[in-house]
């Protein structure tokens, strides 16, 4: 596979106000966030570590054109020889802070795209996840088509891509399964919530910046699932046996990575997702300080579509007793059962599931409903449907609650309808 060059993709340029201003040519524009967090503000000099800094200005392609060993460098951004900014390499000389706020101040002004990104890695320890997509040339020569509409459809598939594929880590560092549906998605979002974005360069390319606060853990699964895939989609290749998918789930490859990696893959001549951990936070153990980029390519396709419907097929249905609130109720006639729709309390790490009831089971929830109580209910939640339904449900009863529990319960209703 015949690949562009490679680099991390270019964000927009920023006043001291924060406002978004014109950029260099090409500048894709500015940030778009998951998270709250994307002012490019300079942090406090004095909590810099400024080997952190060399870290991440060489990271993002600024190169060190001397200055005297051991007291300060000369760093120079991509593209822009004549601008260059001094970083000091240690603490032990007296001018260290003057020096470091010098260079903040001077990144945070610069307006160069590369510099929003070194701030953005200083303020908010990050591990950053590189997305790449390599598309067929246009005859214009242009390596991902033309601007237009084919290009925003490139650039929102990259997207929802790189965002299926840290939701899959995220479900994967809570638990290790085949085919997760609609478990775990709550701890899974909330784990993304602090992730940065940034656009999606020609449609090509895209950064996820995935704090280290609350999120690292999304990106050791996600490490280790992509390289567990990449073997296992080599193991089917070779051999043709599947088998080395089902040692695969351990790692946290599950249906959801696969149907994340067809997106990436679908359309394209081939893609790659290279990681790179926060200077500031270390290696975690078990992982390579330089991890190899892992790229998929489209003769990968019909094994990540098999090996999606192999672990749907293949994870259980679970038995759960679970504890709800009845949130709807539907019958076809007046007598007989019905179906009924809780609100999951307890019991399945789902939001919501169906259950069909018998009548004398629907008449209990029913009435349970009527008096604000929440029901208990045994069955099974099957696969189908992404485990949103409960099968063979029985022994529904109501469960009594004390006034501090009804408060909370209360306020857990009114906060799940606010939301």
């Amino acid at each position: 596979m015949d690949w562009p060059p490679y680099r991390r993709p270019l964000t927009g340029t920023v006043t001291d106000a924060g406002a978004p201003t014109p950029g260099l040519p090409g500048d894709p524009g500015p940030y778009e966030p998951y998270g709250p967090d994307t002012g490019p503000a300079a942090p406090d000099p004095t909590r810099v570590d400024p080997a952190v800094l060399g870290a991440l200005l060489h990271r993002h392609g600024w190169q060190r054109r001397g200055g005297p060993a051991g007291r300060y460098g000369r760093w120079t951004p991509p593209g822009r020889p004549g601008t260059s900014v001094l970083v000091p390499e240690t603490r032990a000389f007296p001018d260290c802070t003057d020096l470091l706020e010098e260079a903040l101040t001077a990144l945070a002004r610069s307006g160069l795209p590369s510099a929003r990104e070194v701030l953005f890695g200083l303020r908010v320890p990050s591990d950053e996840v590189g997305f790449t997509r390599a598309t067929p040339e246009t005859p214009q020569g242009r390596p991902y088509g033309p601007p237009g509409p084919a290009a925003w459809t490139a650039q929102e598939q990259l997207r929802s891509a790189a965002r299926k594929l840290l939701l899959a880590g995220a479900l994967a560092d809570v638990a290790r399964v085949g085919y997760h549906g609609a478990r775990h998605r709550g701890p899974a979002e909330r784990a993304l919530a602090g992730v940065l974005v940034g656009p999606a360069a020609d449609g090509g390319r895209l950064t996820a910046h995935v704090p280290v606060d609350g999120g690292r853990g999304t990106v050791i699964r996600l490490h280790h699932a992509l390289h567990a895939a990449r073997e296992a989609v080599d193991y089917q290749r070779a051999t043709g046996g599947m088998d080395a998918f089902d040692a695969a789930v351990e790692a946290g490859v599950s249906r959801e990575l696969a149907e994340a990696l067809v997106a990436l893959v679908r359309g394209a001549e081939g893609a790659r997702v290279a990681l790179a951990w926060a200077p500031a936070a270390g290696v975690p153990a078990g992982c390579a300080a330089r991890p190899e980029p892992v790229e998929f390519s489209p003769g990968d396709l019909p094994v990540l579509r098999e090996a999606a419907d192999r672990y749907t097929r293949a994870e259980p249905a679970v038995p759960v007793r679970v504890t709800g609130t009845v949130v709807r109720m539907r019958r076809s006639a007046v007598g007989g059962g019905g179906t009924v729709r809780l609100r999951v309390l307890t019991g399945a790490e789902v939001p919501y599931v169906r259950a069909a009831l018998d009548e004398e089971s629907y008449r209990v929830a029913g009435h349970a409903h009527l008096v604000g109580l929440p029901v208990a209910v045994s069955g099974r939640l099957q696969r189908r449907g992404g485990f949103r339904r409960l099968a063979a449900a029985s022994d529904v009863t109501p469960v009594v609650l004390d006034d501090g529990e009804r408060d909370r319960l209360m306020k857990t209703l009114r906060d799940g309808y606010e939301g």
